[in-house]
Order: C-alpha cells, then structure tokens, then sequence
C-alpha cells in the first residue's frame, strides 16, 4: 500500500487535487487514485487500490467511523490510506459526508467508462441477529435505496443516521446504484456493522474485472 506524501492546509476553500496512477508498464495495469479535499469543515487525504489486500490506515476524528471504514477496506480488498480533520467539535456529519464524496469520486475516476468490470454486485451478510441486503450496479446513474431502521440512534457519539449520509455523497458522487436492506436486526452496531461489510463485499464483486471480456463495456449501449 502506497503512503500519502501530502500535508494538510487549514482554512482553504473547497479543491481537490488528483492523482491516478494506471499503468506503470505494459504488464502491470493498476487502478489507484490518490486525492485531498480541503475545505472549511473538513480536510481529507484519501489513496485508495482496488486491487489491494484489504489493508488500511484510517485516521479521522471519529473511532466508530474508523472503525467501519477499516471493516470496509478489509471486506471489499480495497487498500485505503485516509486521513480526515473535521469540524468535529460541531458533529460527525461533515466528516461523514465529505469523506463518502471522496471515496466516490475516487471511484467515478479510476473505473472511467467502466470497462471490463463484471458492474454487478450482490451480498446477503449475516451479522450476529443482523442481516443485511445490499445490491449495487455501477450504472452511471445515482440512486441510494436504504430501507434500515434502528432500535438506538447513536453508537457511543456517532449518530446512526449518518450512515444514510455517507452512502448517500458515496453513490451521489460515484454516479452508481446502492440499494441497502435490513432483513433482521436489533443492535445498532450489528447493523451498522453489517451494512458497511456488505456493502464492501458487493462493490468488490462490482468491480471486479471480467476476465472473459476484459475489454467489454457491461452495457448494450456501449457506454455508462
């Protein structure tokens, strides 16, 4: 896994500066993406491989955030290096929601015209008394089905609604589908636990490459 080489600037308003790596030679193809967002809520540093081991450093102001995102990486065999400074002493909402921006378009980026990927991903995952549906198209087109409800609304100081929030800026800015259902569950952290993991699990199947039709775009279209 690659480490950042960047520092963080405070007080900036909102731009991103990007980096995408595809090819070092002509054997090796690499889909890696490197960017940082600063603005006056937050400032984010985000490197991310597809093709990874699932190993992560993730540092922002919020444990359980950490927490899901580190199962998150694990889960879907992405390598993410993430750093995030927010406007934490407000709430966890921007960090959350800028956070999901990036990893979006981080992936709008890397995946491009989305070629050769299988598009497609689908997890039932079972968490303790939790189960959890998630099914994903990287269409092109935004849209976020989340049919969830919680028995508690925080977990320790984070809110649970937030997790609606970061999926939302996740498909908003990746331009892709997510439908999430909860089929069971009691525990907030299960579902919360069991979302994110599955979740991770379908985008890993989604983007996988079709190694049948490795230079097919997935669509009668010829575009997405």
């Amino acid at each position: 896994m690659r480490s950042p080489d960047r520092g963080f600037k405070n007080g900036h308003p909102l731009f991103f500066v990007l980096k995408h790596a595809i090819t070092t030679d002509e054997d090796e193809f690499m889909r890696y993406y490197e960017m940082t967002r600063y603005t006056k809520e937050t400032n984010i540093l985000l490197t991310i491989d597809l093709d990874g081991k699932g190993e992560s450093t993730i540092d922002t102001d919020c444990a359980f955030l950490n927490h899901m995102l580190t199962l998150f990486a694990k889960h879907a065999r992405f390598d993410i290096t993430l750093k995030c400074r927010g406007d934490s002493d407000v709430d966890y909402h921007h960090t959350v929601e800028d956070i999901g921006i990036c990893l979006g378009k981080a992936l709008k980026e890397i995946l491009k015209d989305k070629r050769g990927i299988m598009r497609y991903g689908s997890t039932i995952l079972p968490m303790d008394e939790v189960l959890i549906l998630s099914a994903v198209d990287l269409s092109g087109r935004s849209y976020l089905g989340y049919d969830v409800s919680f028995t508690s609304y925080t977990v320790g100081n984070f809110d649970a609604e937030l997790g609606k929030e970061f999926f939302l800026a996740l498909t908003r800015n990746g331009e892709f589908t997510l439908h999430i259902r909860q089929l069971a569950g009691e525990n907030t952290h299960h579902i919360l636990e069991g979302i994110f993991k599955s979740v991770a699990r379908s985008l890993a199947a989604a983007v996988k490459i079709d190694t049948e039709h490795p230079d097919d775009i997935p669509s009668t279209k010829g575009t997405l």
